[in-house]
């Protein structure tokens, strides 16, 4: 069977795969390009086969094509963007999902997708989080729905360490998850999902589901609307504070 291997002129001597510390399975997906490594894979490749960290350089190339290959450019504009303005009314922001709720996301979608996409998607969306890491830090605004909260996707455990999560991300300086309850008579986001991005440049992208055919923009006066409406959602919304209290409310009824 193939095995990790390294010519002796290149290379010292290589360890045993069992030495690893993953399952052969995974070495051979890994070999037959269906599974993309994570990086704590590849430095235990490249210690096994004694490649003198000529495999755990890739990590940074093998990083980019781990995100399925439409969210690419999304995830390159999140990890350049000093200020993020998001407001999604059918699930979480997948900036703000746990492991266990994008999971649950995944598999319900359909054509059913095989359970490797799957595990991939949700890999890929839980490393868009590193936004969280960055130093400095960006500015991160969030709005959701009542009803994103209340939905039990995946079932009422994982709803309720998503809410558990959601309270811990509120207790963030430069994080706000704000809550649009069912009771408002007004509401800016009625057309839809909305994001938008902003750069140190001055520069900004946004795109809405009900604006300019679902696209991304990059127009000033585009994104100026869709800036607009974001402003009129998260001031229609509850307050931070309020929210926090909204979502504790909803986490003790669930």
């Amino acid at each position: 069977m193939p095995q990790w291997s390294a010519s002796a002129s290149t290379m010292s001597r290589p360890r045993p795969v069992s030495d690893m510390g993953y399952g052969e399975d995974l070495v051979y997906k890994v070999e037959g390009g269906r599974r993309i490594p994570r990086p704590e894979f590849m430095d235990a490749a490249d210690l096994a086969v004694g490649a003198d960290g000529k495999l755990a350089a890739m990590k940074s190339d093998l990083a980019e094509v781990r995100y399925p290959r439409k969210i690419r450019e999304l995830a390159k504009l999140e990890a350049a963007a000093v200020e993020v303005l998001a407001y999604g009314n059918s699930s979480v922001h997948g900036l703000l999902q746990t492991t266990e709720y994008a999971r649950a996301l995944f598999s319900m979608r359909q054509p059913a997708y095989p359970q490797e996409e799957i595990e991939r998607g949700v890999v890929a969306r839980m490393a868009r989080q590193a936004i969280f890491e960055r130093s400095p830090a960006p500015t991160l605004g969030f709005v959701l729905e009542e009803v994103v909260l209340r939905r039990p996707l995946g079932g009422k455990m994982v709803l309720r360490r998503q809410l558990e999560h959601l309270l811990i991300l509120n207790e963030l300086r430069n994080a706000t998850v704000q809550v649009m309850p069912m009771d408002r008579e007004e509401h800016a986001g009625i057309d839809g999902e909305i994001q938008v991005l902003k750069f140190k440049d001055g520069t900004a992208v946004g795109r809405s589901e009900g604006a300019f055919g679902g696209r991304p923009v990059s127009d000033p006066k585009q994104v100026r609307i869709l800036d607009l409406r974001c402003g009129m959602i998260r001031a229609q919304a509850l307050t931070p504070p309020e929210s926090t209290a909204f979502i504790e409310k909803v986490l003790g009824e669930t």
